[in-house]
C-alpha cells in the first residue's frame, strides 16, 4: 500500500531542538515543523449519502488538521462523481457503485481503489404502506408489489449509486417502471428526494445512514430491510495522474490512506452510535470485496 508522509525526519528535528534549547526557547514538536503540502487543496467528489449523513462533517476536519490539506467537497451521485474523475475534474472519489467503479478503473481513470466501509439500502415509505410491503425480506418482491399496486415511488434518476441499485432491483424483479404515472423522478440527491417522497406519501430506496440521520424531517418508515441484495459498499479512488497530470495525486493518496487508517476506521465504526444506538457505517478497510460478497 502506498503511503504519503509529510513530516520531517527526526534526524532533522533533533539539531533544531538542541539549538533552540541553547537559546532558552522551547523545542518544537514534530508536528510544529511538519512540511506543508506543495499543493494544499484537494477536490473530493463524493456521493450525497456521505454528506447527508453528516459523516464528512466529522472526517474532513480530522484529515485537514492532520495533513495540512484543505478539502473542497462536491457531493453528487456516484455516477456524476466518476464522470468528474473521468474528465480530470476531481482528485479523489468516495463512491458506492462497485460495478461502475470497476469499469472506471479498467478504463485507466483511477490509480488506487481501497475498500472503506459499508451500510445497507432500505425501502422506506408512508406508514399507510399502500403496496403492503412492510416486513418483506425480498427487495425484488417488494418492487413487484409496488408495481402491481401502482403505489407512488420516487426515483432519483441521477445515475447515483442509489439509482443504479434501484434499477438493478427493478431488473431483478423483471419489471420496467419507466413511464408509469406513479414512478416519479426527482433528479436530486438522497435527502432532497426523501423530502419529495415524504410529501407525496411515496416509497423510495435510500441508504440507511441518510435515513437515520434525517428521519425526524420525514414522514417515512422503514418498510423493507435485510435483503443481502441491499448491501451498500463504499470505496475511495484516486484519479490517475498519468491521464490527468494536473490532478493532486499526492493529496488524493493522502486522503485515501487517511480513510483506511485504523484510527479513522474506528471513528467510522462509532459514528452514529451515540444518537441512533447503531453505527451508520461499518468499517471495512481490513476486508476484501470478496469478504463482502462482491465479485
Amino acid at each position: 500500500m502506498k503511503q504519503i508522509k509529510h513530516n520531517l525526519p527526526l534526524s532533522l528535528l533533533l539539531p533544531a531542538a538542541l539549538a533552540l534549547a541553547a537559546c532558552g526557547l522551547p523545542a518544537p514538536t514534530e508536528a510544529a515543523v511538519a512540511k506543508a503540502p506543495e499543493s494544499p487543496t484537494i477536490l473530493l467528489a463524493t456521493t450525497t449519502s456521505t454528506q447527508d449523513s453528516g459523516l464528512l462533517d466529522v472526517l474532513v476536519p480530522m484529515f485537514e488538521e492532520q495533513s495540512g490539506y484543505t478539502v473542497q467537497t462536491i457531493a453528487v451521485g456516484s455516477g456524476e462523481a466518476m464522470k468528474m474523475g473521468e474528465e480530470g475534474n476531481a482528485d479523489v472519489l468516495l463512491v458506492h457503485a462497485p460495478a461502475s467503479e470497476k469499469d472506471f478503473m479498467a478504463a485507466g481513470n483511477g490509480t488506487d481503489r481501497f475498500l472503506v466501509m459499508h451500510n445497507d439500502f432500505i425501502i422506506v415509505g408512508p406508514a399507510a404502506d399502500p403496496a403492503g410491503i412492510k416486513g418483506m425480506t425480498s427487495a425484488a418482491d417488494a418492487f413487484k408489489a409496488i408495481f402491481e399496486a401502482g403505489a407512488p415511488f420516487i426515483t432519483r434518476g441521477d445515475d447515483s449509486g442509489t439509482h443504479k441499485k434501484e434499477l438493478a432491483l427493478w431488473k431483478a424483479a423483471e419489471l420496467d417502471p419507466a413511464g408509469q404515472a406513479w414512478y416519479i423522478e426527482t433528479g436530486q440527491g438522497m435527502g432532497a428526494s426523501m423530502t419529495v417522497a415524504s410529501e407525496k406519501e411515496a416509497c423510495i430506496l435510500t441508504d440507511r445512514a441518510t435515513y437515520l440521520a434525517n428521519k425526524d424531517n420525514y414522514q417515512l418508515e422503514i418498510l423493507v430491510e435485510g435483503d443481502t441484495n441491499l448491501l451498500n459498499v463504499y470505496h475511495v479512488i484516486t484519479v490517475n495522474p498519468e491521464k490527468w497530470p494536473d490532478v493532486n495525486y499526492e493529496g488524493a493518496l493522502a486522503f485515501a490512506n487517511f480513510m483506511i487508517d485504523p484510527e479513522t476506521q474506528k471513528v467510522i465504526g462509532k459514528y452514529g452510535k451515540d444518537k441512533f444506538g447503531q453505527p451508520l457505517f461499518f468499517p471495512d478497510a481490513d476486508k476484501t470485496d470478496a469478504d463482502l460478497g462482491l465479485d
